[in-house]
């Protein structure tokens, strides 16, 4: 090979390599537009109450997403809207539908809150539990029409049987499903004895923070 043709392979040689970097930065720039897209929503582009970070978290997102479809388990129900347990809108782990009854998956979402930040009843109903469930402190309200929500890690200010009204004070934000660095109440929803996404129930969350998959719980 002469050294013209060197010259020349080398100059393509260049150019290929800048627009592999061009390349790689593009498909960067599409996952992260295409996360934000995933977000979907209602009410003028508000968060739909989940988060989404890039690769599978974005899979999550979309997941998440069919779960509040029309006509899905989690359509909202008479009495709808529910108000956020705590006075966060900020979502650190949304719902992910399992497989099946038994299969893995997260039941509820993970809304931050401060540790002693007080916990509210999200709709009017009865206390049905109030107490410790493998060792964390749980607070359930049955609203009617079969549908039940669950405070996890709230330490109980209210006794089972207790009638209570939405916004009413029903315990303390606690450690427990979430660690003691970056808290949170576990909110779950279930309808007909069947664990729903609570996020249909509830107004437009906060918006979304991106973030890398290797940031995603679990």
């Amino acid at each position: 090979m002469g050294d013209r043709t060197r010259a020349v392979v080398g100059r393509w040689a260049g150019c290929w390599a800048v627009l592999g970097r061009w390349a790689v930065c593009w498909a960067v720039l599409a996952s992260l537009i295409g996360g934000a897209w995933a977000l979907g929503g209602t009410g003028g582009g508000l968060w739909d109450g989940t988060w989404v970070g890039t690769g599978g978290g974005r899979a999550r997102a979309e997941r998440a997403a069919s779960a509040q479809e029309p006509g899905a388990a989690g359509a909202v129900q008479p009495g709808a809207p529910w108000v956020w347990p705590t006075g966060s809108r900020v979502v650190s782990r949304p719902w992910e539908a399992p497989e099946d009854e038994y299969a893995a998956g997260h039941r509820g979402i993970d809304v931050r809150a401060a540790l002693g930040t007080p916990a509210v009843a999200v709709a009017d109903g009865t206390v049905t539990f109030a107490g410790a469930v493998a060792g964390r402190s749980v607070v359930s309200i049955d609203h009617g029409h079969g549908l039940v929500s669950t405070l996890d890690s709230v330490a109980p200010t209210v006794s089972t049987g207790d009638e209570v009204t939405q916004g009413q004070t029903v315990g303390i934000v606690a450690v427990g499903h979430c660690p003691a660095n970056d808290p949170c109440v576990h909110l779950g929803a279930r309808l007909d004895e069947r664990y729903v996404d609570p996020a249909p129930y509830l107004p437009a969350a906060a918006w979304p923070v991106l973030l890398p998959e290797s940031a995603w719980p679990g």
